[in-house]
């Protein structure tokens, strides 16, 4: 019987990634603190210092980014910000189809449709392209600002590309207006890509030599490491219509060794859109960019 002598309580709870003692909470901004404070503060403290954590070594060390949000999803599953990081972690560490159920779950969660570019290229990482265009015709993309329309649009224009239409995906970038700085960059190099593929290297060296040098950074889209998708992709899709309520998310106040099971599947590129454009946990969680695919 449990308990008797001799008897040790096995712990299977996953062990959580170490957080330096100089990383506290308090390096959250104002809102993510706010949004944690549904939680005991002690949990709100673990959690928000593994948001900051996930925030800082997105890009330097996205699996360790990966396993720090995971933790936090563990200790507060149905926070808004908890799961936009863990998604946008998914996302980085080639985790499409986590990454689909993850933000669609946040925008279950706070009615946001911010993060539908990154989404839309999580589709065409799981070999879904029409699902990414169909996305840019949702609803839910006409309530995107400037800058959110001009990053699907790049992933649309990714899209078309895997689909072999190259000029409807220049077109797709042509159609693009009002951006400027980083974002402006990043279209051009889009549709440098574009036009080589469409034989016209003459035209793409003269869109490159017209970005500023400051927003042109390496191509480190070859450092993504895309894992074993077909078996998630294909639960992703005996899942399709079947999108689970948030409700059977898990959040605690103290740390559940259930692991939090987010929505369905990778189904909502059909049924309605998905969000993205990298918002941060802390401000300061940002996801590779979805142009980086195109």
């Amino acid at each position: 019987m449990p308990g008797g002598p001799g008897f040790e309580r096995r712990d299977d709870r996953p062990v959580e990634p170490d957080v330096p003692e100089t990383v506290t909470w308090q390096d959250l901004d104002r809102d993510v603190r706010g949004r944690l404070r549904t939680l005991s503060k002690a949990n709100a403290e673990q959690v928000g210092a593994h948001l900051v954590m996930a925030g800082r070594l997105i890009d330097t060390d996205p699996e360790l980014a990966y396993e720090h949000a995971q933790a936090a999803v563990r200790r507060a599953g149905r926070v808004d910000v908890v799961r936009e990081a863990a998604g946008l972690a998914a996302y980085q560490t080639g985790r499409y189809a986590e990454a689909l159920r993850e933000l669609r779950t946040v925008r279950r969660l706070n009615g946001s449709s911010e993060h539908l570019p990154i989404m839309a290229d999580a589709e065409r990482g799981l070999g879904r392209p029409e699902r990414a265009i169909a996305l840019s015709v949702s609803d839910e993309a006409s309530t995107l600002d400037a800058d959110g329309r001009a990053e699907l649009s790049i992933v649309v224009s990714g899209a078309r590309s895997d689909l072999g239409e190259h000029e409807a995906a220049l077109a797709v970038l042509d159609a693009i207006t009002g951006v400027t700085g980083e974002l402006s960059a990043r279209v051009a190099q889009a549709r440098a890509g574009v036009l080589e593929a469409l034989g016209r290297p003459d035209e793409a060296a003269a869109v490159l030599a017209g970005i500023d040098p400051r927003y042109v950074e390496p191509d480190d889209a070859d450092d993504v490491v895309v894992f074993d998708l077909t078996e998630e992709s294909e639960e992703s899709e005996e899942s399709e219509d079947d999108d689970e309520p948030v409700e059977n998310t898990v959040e605690s106040d103290t740390l559940e060794s259930d692991v939090v099971e987010p929505d369905g599947g990778a189904d909502d590129a059909d049924n309605g859109p998905d969000e993205a454009q990298s918002t941060s946990a802390d401000g300061t969680v940002a996801a590779e960019s979805p142009e980086d695919r195109a």
